[in-house]
């Protein structure tokens, strides 16, 4: 007696074909629209410049609001004498402050090892979530830690340091691919965690929060991967129709 095949036939217009055998699953991507369809590398890239644009102009205004909370916060609390600044305009108090460093700061531990790396890793997920690989994602958050914060907004009220120059991308890229890794078993299970939608969402805002704000607004493509399964009957075996 021939050996019966259970299969799977999938349409979709522009993605993913799988098959079912006797053996397990077999999965052919045809053309997949990001980093999150295909398996995990380190090296490979596949480039979306147009969301990054998005993810750095978000990073842009987020970098403003957080100014402005940081300037409401107490001296002990960030280290600036308010006072002080407040004798220079805007503008040649940057200047001061870029011709003196960088320095080694003497900033609360909290804002260097916990928050800067964390923000590290939300730079490199900015770049990891659009297609770069590890070393592109850590270039641009390096680039982006330096000029936007460092050298940009905090260097206005002080002299860029060492530390988060340093440890920024660097913890960043090591948090920020661990990040990764937690998204992409998130993404592979339609957005759930332990079999829980709302811990998936939570996790993948916590792990990438600019792609997940950014993909509310402009549309976030690991989403919108609904699955309609159709069972039909055939004489031999079991045939299911997918369409996406």
């Amino acid at each position: 007696m021939a050996q019966e095949v259970d299969t799977i036939v999938v349409e979709r217009q522009d993605t993913v074909s799988v098959a079912l055998d006797t053996i397990g699953w077999t999965q052919t991507i045809a053309e997949p629209r990001t980093l999150y369809d295909l398996p995990y590398s380190t090296t490979r890239r596949m480039h979306d410049w147009h969301r990054l644009a998005r993810n750095t102009t978000a990073f842009t205004l987020a970098g403003v609001a957080t100014l402005y909370i940081l300037e409401t916060l107490p001296e002990d609390a960030t280290a600036w004498n308010k006072k002080e600044l407040r004798r220079m305009g805007l503008f040649e108090r940057w200047r001061y402050h870029a011709d003196r460093g960088p320095v080694w700061d003497k900033d609360n531990p909290v804002f260097n090892y916990i928050l800067h790396p964390y923000g590290g890793a939300v730079y490199y997920m900015s770049a990891r979530s659009c297609g770069f690989n590890v070393l592109g994602s850590l270039a641009y958050s390096t680039i982006v830690s330096a000029l936007l914060w460092e050298y940009g907004i905090e260097c206005f009220n002080e002299i860029p340091s060492v530390q988060d120059l340093v440890i920024t991308p660097l913890a960043g890229m090591v948090m920020g691919e661990c990040f990764y890794r937690i998204k992409r078993i998130i993404v592979a299970n339609d957005y759930h965690l332990f079999g829980s939608w709302f811990l998936g969402h939570l996790v993948a805002w916590i792990v990438d929060p600019i792609n997940e704000f950014v993909g509310l607004i402009t549309g976030n493509p690991c989403k919108n991967r609904h699955i309609t399964m159709t069972p039909v009957t055939q004489p031999r075996g079991l045939a299911l129709s997918l369409t996406f």
